[in-house]
C-alpha cells in the first residue's frame, strides 16, 4: 500500500521542529485538549478536516447537564463529575452559558423502560408498581441531582402545581404535578471555537480544512502527513492524540494503521426546531414509556428546540440527518405533553449528530455508556491517545485526564489550570450579563435590546472589539439582516476561523434561522469577495 510519505511530493513544514502534541480533530474534545496542553507549556498542533465543531460538537442539545436519566443506570461517577463541572464551566463562560430551569411533569400513570438497573431493582422490591415510578423516587433522584455535585450557584429543586403555575398552561390538563430543577444552557459550537482561540493564544497552531492522511511512528516520534488549504505537508510530534469523534476508529485503523479490539458505537441524536411553543423562559424534561427522555427548550428567541433521539447509526458520520421517522417520533413524543399537538408542518429546521460512544456491549443505544474512555497505545515509544465517547459537559475534565495519561512523557508540563479560567469574552461575573448589555447600549445607543443581547451572548466583553468606534449602524458595514453586519463577518473570518457561509450562519451563530434567502445570497456574495482578499492579505 502506497504511503503519503513516499514519492517526495510532500512539503515538510516542520523539518527542524517537533511539537509535543499533534491533535487530530477540531471538536470539543480536541480543542479542549489543545487548550489545556498549550496552557501547560506544551507545543501543540491541531488539525481539523473541515470546520471546527462541524460534526457532533455543533449537534448537541446545547446543555451543560449532569444527565438526570443516567442515575437510572447507576452511573453515579459520571453524573457527579458532570454536575461538578456545570458551575465550573459557567463561571468561565457566562456569555455563552447560563442557568436554565427545567420542568419535569409527573403523572402516577407513567410507565417506564423495564430494562434499566433501577427498573429491575424496583420490580424485585415493589412488583405491584408494574413499571410505574412513584413520586418519591423521582424526588429522590432530584435530591441526588441537587447534592452530588456540590451545587453553589444554581437553585435547587422545587415542586410545582401545574394548575396554577404558568409552566402548566401549554401542557395537557392531566398533568398537575411537576418538579423544577436546574441545569445550564451552552452554545456548543461557540464553546469549541473559543477553546481553539484560547489554545492558539497560548501558542497552539490550529489548522482547519486540513485532513490527516497518514500517521506513522519513526524513531520514537510521529510523522503526520496532512493535506490542507496550502497543499500537502508533514508534521512531527512526540505524541499523537486521536480526538476524531465519530471518525476515531477510522483514524486508528486507516490513518495510524493500528489494530485494536476497542471499538466505537455510533449513535445518532436528532433534533427538531419549531416556532416557539410557549411564552415563558423555562425548559421541559419529558419522560417517555420507551425509556427515552426529550427536552423542549426555548431557542434563539423565536423558536423551541426539541430533542434528542437515540438511534444506532450506520454509514458515514458526515451523512447523519434527522429522518422522517425521527422527526415524527419527536413530534409525537412532545404531543403527549403539549395541549396543542406538534406536527411535522411545525418543523422549520432539523439537525443531527453522531455520538462516538465507547462500545461497551450495551443492548441498546439508549443504554450505552456516555462516559469517556481514554486508550493509550505506547508501542514503539511514541504514544497514541485515543479518545472514545464523552459528553460536552465533561470536556474539560476529559482534557485534564488526557494530559494525566500522557504526563510521564512530558515531565516538563505544568499542572492543572483550566478550572474557572475565562474563555475569550468571558471575563465578567456570572451575574453580570444584564449589566454588560446595559453598558453596551449606553456606549452604542444605536443598538436595540435584542441586538445588544445577541452580541453579549455570543461575544461577551469582546463585543466592543467588533463594534469598535462605530456611532451608527452604517459604520459597521453591510447589513445582512437579523443584526448581522460586515464588521461581525470580518471578525468571524479574522478571529474565529470562519471560511464559509455555513460556518457563520449555523455554527458561529444560528442566524440561518432568521435570514431570508435574499439575505443569505447577499452574504454569500460578500464572502466570495472577503475570503480571497483575506487570504491574499
Amino acid at each position: 500500500m502506497a504511503s503519503a510519505f513516499d514519492g517526495g511530493n510532500v512539503t515538510d513544514r516542520a523539518a527542524n521542529e517537533i511539537s509535543d502534541l499533534f491533535v487530530i480533530g477540531g471538536g470539543i474534545n480536541g480543542c479542549g485538549i489543545a487548550r489545556d496542553a498549550a496552557g501547560r507549556g506544551l507545543s501543540v498542533v491541531l488539525a481539523e478536516q473541515g470546520d471546527l465543531a462541524q460534526g457532533t460538537s455543533s449537534a448537541s442539545t446545547k446543555l451543560f447537564h449532569g444527565g438526570l436519566r443516567y442515575l437510572e443506570y447507576f452511573e453515579f461517577r459520571l453524573v457527579r463529575e458532570a454536575l461538578e463541572e456545570r458551575e465550573t464551566l459557567l463561571t468561565a463562560m457566562p456569555h455563552i452559558s447560563w442557568p436554565m430551569r427545567f420542568v419535569l411533569p409527573y403523572s402516577p400513570d407513567m410507565r417506564f423502560e423495564s430494562d434499566t438497573p433501577t427498573s429491575r431493582l424496583l420490580s424485585l422490591v415493589m412488583p405491584w408498581m408494574k413499571g410505574r415510578r412513584p413520586a418519591w423516587l423521582i424526588r429522590l433522584g432530584l435530591f441526588m441531582y441537587d447534592n452530588l455535585g456540590g451545587r453553589k450557584i444554581l437553585p435547587g429543586t422545587r415542586k410545582l402545581d401545574l394548575r396554577t403555575d404558568p409552566a402548566g398552561k401549554p401542557l395537557k390538563p392531566g398533568f398537575r404535578l411537576a418538579y423544577e430543577y436546574s441545569d445550564c444552557w451552552v452554545q456548543d459550537s461557540r464553546l469549541v471555537v473559543l477553546n481553539a482561540r484560547d489554545a492558539e493564544a497560548r501558542g497552539a497552531t490550529i489548522l482547519t480544512g486540513t485532513e490527516v492522511i497518514e500517521a506513522r511512528r519513526d524513531n520514537g516520534i510521529w510523522l503526520i502527513a496532512t493535506d490542507g488549504p496550502d497543499g500537502p505537508a508533514t508534521y512531527r510530534a512526540r505524541a499523537l492524540v486521536n480526538a476524531g469523534g465519530p471518525w476515531v476508529a477510522q483514524v486508528v485503523h486507516d490513518v495510524a494503521h493500528i489494530d485494536t479490539r476497542e471499538g466505537v458505537r455510533l449513535v445518532r441524536g436528532s433534533h427538531i426546531v419549531t416556532p416557539r411553543l410557549y411564552d415563558h423562559d423555562r425548559s421541559y424534561f419529558f419522560q417517555g414509556t420507551d425509556g427515552r427522555i426529550i427536552f423542549a427548550i426555548p431557542y434563539e428567541q423565536d423558536f423551541t428546540l426539541i430533542g434528542t433521539t437515540d438511534q444506532d447509526h450506520d454509514g458515514p458520520p458526515s451523512e447523519a440527518y434527522c429522518t422522517d421517522e425521527e422527526r415524527d417520533y419527536l413530534c409525537d413524543f412532545a404531543s403527549q405533553y403539549f395541549a396543542r399537538p406538534v406536527t411535522a408542518a411545525d418543523v422549520v429546521w432539523t439537525f443531527s449528530g453522531v455520538r462516538p460512544l465507547y462500545d461497551d456491549g450495551a443492548k441498546s443505544a439508549t443504554a450505552a455508556t456516555r462516559d469517556y474512555v481514554l486508550s493509550l497505545d505506547e508501542a514503539g515509544g511514541a504514544p497514541l491517545l485515543n479518545v472514545f465517547g464523552g459528553k460536552i459537559t465533561t470536556y474539560r475534565r476529559l482534557a485534564e485526564s488526557a494530559l494525566a495519561r500522557l504526563a510521564s512523557h512530558f515531565p516538563q508540563a505544568g499542572g492543572k489550570w483550566t478550572a474557572g479560567v475565562p474563555l475569550p469574552g468571558g471575563d465578567f461575573p456570572v451575574n453580570g450579563v444584564a449589566d454588560l448589555i446595559d453598558r453596551l447600549r449606553r456606549d452604542y445607543p444605536f443598538l436595540t435590546e435584542a441586538w445588544a443581547t445577541r452580541l453579549v451572548r455570543n461575544y461577551g466583553t469582546e463585543a466592543r472589539l467588533i463594534l469598535g468606534t462605530a456611532t451608527t449602524p452604517a459604520d459597521l458595514g453591510p447589513d445582512f439582516g437579523a443584526s448581522l453586519t460586515g464588521a461581525e463577518i470580518d471578525w468571524l473570518i479574522s478571529r474565529e476561523y470562519a471560511r464559509g457561509i455555513n460556518d457563520i450562519l449555523w455554527r458561529r451563530t444560528k442566524l440561518g434561522l432568521h435570514l431570508t434567502p435574499a439575505q443569505v445570497a447577499a452574504l454569500d456574495d460578500y464572502l466570495t469577495q472577503a475570503l480571497p482578499a483575506r487570504a491574499a492579505g
